[in-house]
């Protein structure tokens, strides 16, 4: 009679193990370090570097353009007179500063 009672319990015990196995697995693909919780994070992560890179490239490219401005090869005028008047503090002799 003692035979009939231990398949019962390995096969318990087989089906605990299985199931423990699988809890462990399914808890991995969730919350591990590459499961869906953190996958969703580094997308999160990607969007804002990229609203980041898109600024970014922008601030480059009005540093280009205001570069370029005062380059040898083109000289824009008015930009050099906004830049003598920030840096220098230079003015004309017909102005009047109002402070």
């Amino acid at each position: 009679m003692s035979n009939l009672g231990r398949p019962a319990f390995s096969g318990l015990i087989y089906f605990a193990a299985v199931f423990c196995a699988g809890l462990y697995f399914t808890f991995s693909a969730v919350q591990g370090d590459m499961g869906l919780f953190r996958r969703a994070e580094i997308q999160a992560d990607r969007d804002a570097l990229s609203v980041q890179l898109a600024a970014l490239d922008k601030e480059l490219a009005q540093m280009e353009n205001l570069t370029r401005r005062l380059s040898d090869d083109y000289l824009d005028l008015d930009l050099l007179d906004q830049q003598a008047r920030d840096v220098l503090g230079v003015m004309r002799a017909d102005e009047i500063v109002v402070r």
